[in-house]
């Protein structure tokens, strides 16, 4: 009895620790697909401003971001450009960006680089994971101050919800949430904690690393939270099937 317990705790860690080989393996893939998004100025000090996390898809120039991470306005005086910034650390270069599209109903946004091809995630389906799925985001949290490193968090979707719900009093109804209420969508949930810098991150598959939403921290989080006094610091991400409608209704083809 002693000695089938044995085999059976040596079965599951070595179960465990294959899975955990194979989490290093995705993580290690889905690195060089991942961006930083700012705004690059070459006539002042500092020159690169980080604001959030985007990915790269189809033939390996789109990149996908938050809406919310674009600046709203560029000087042109000062000669700034949207920027993606690619690798890491001392050794991350830049690379100008214009937008493509632009969704403010999903936060999404849509940019195209110059230059050679980057590595592509591969996108999941349009279908809903299920709660209790295992997910993971790798993006720069608090990039602006420590710097451009990617970070990797991982959990579970805890649940799929509205992107707003109903406020006690008509006070607390503020435009962006009007907007919602007219066309509310599906967000996920998670039980990982993100931060600012975060935002436009790509949350993948833990098993496969196929891209299933766009972390948002920001722009669902004001309207979700709008009641609570003290925000609960919950993390949402947009799913999936809402960047393959903006991709459609916009006819861009991102086939590789």
């Amino acid at each position: 009895m002693f000695k089938k317990i044995k085999l059976l705790s040596l079965f599951m860690f070595m179960c465990a620790s294959s899975a955990s080989a194979n989490f290093v393996d995705i993580v290690a893939k889905i690195r060089p697909s991942v961006v930083g998004v700012g705004v690059h100025t070459p006539t002042t000090q500092p020159q690169n401003i980080l604001r959030g996390t985007g990915f790269v898809i189809g033939n390996g120039q789109y990149i996908v971001t938050n809406a919310h991470v674009l600046p709203t306005i560029l000087d042109d005086q000062l000669l700034q450009k949207i920027a993606v910034f690619i690798g890491s650390g001392k050794n991350a270069k830049v690379r100008e960006a214009e937008i493509i599209i632009t969704s403010t109903l999903y936060d999404l946004a849509i940019l195209k680089i110059s230059g050679s091809a980057l590595p592509a995630l591969t996108l999941a389906s349009q279908a809903l994971y299920p709660d209790g799925s295992g997910i993971a985001f790798t993006g720069f949290p608090i990039g602006g101050v420590l710097g451009l490193y990617p970070v990797t968090h991982r959990g579970i979707i805890a649940s799929i919800t509205p992107s707003v719900v109903p406020v006690a009093s008509a006070e607390k109804i503020n435009l962006t949430m009007l907007k919602r209420m007219k066309n509310p969508y599906l967000v996920y949930q998670l039980d990982a904690t993100a931060y600012p810098g975060n935002s436009g991150s790509a949350m993948y598959d833990m098993t496969t690393g196929k891209v299933v939403g766009i972390i948002n921290k920001v722009f669902v989080q004001s309207t979700k939270e709008a009641v609570i006094s003290n925000p609960s610091g919950i993390t949402y991400a947009i799913p999936i099937r809402y960047l393959y409608q903006v991709l459609q209704e916009n006819n861009i083809d991102i086939k590789t």
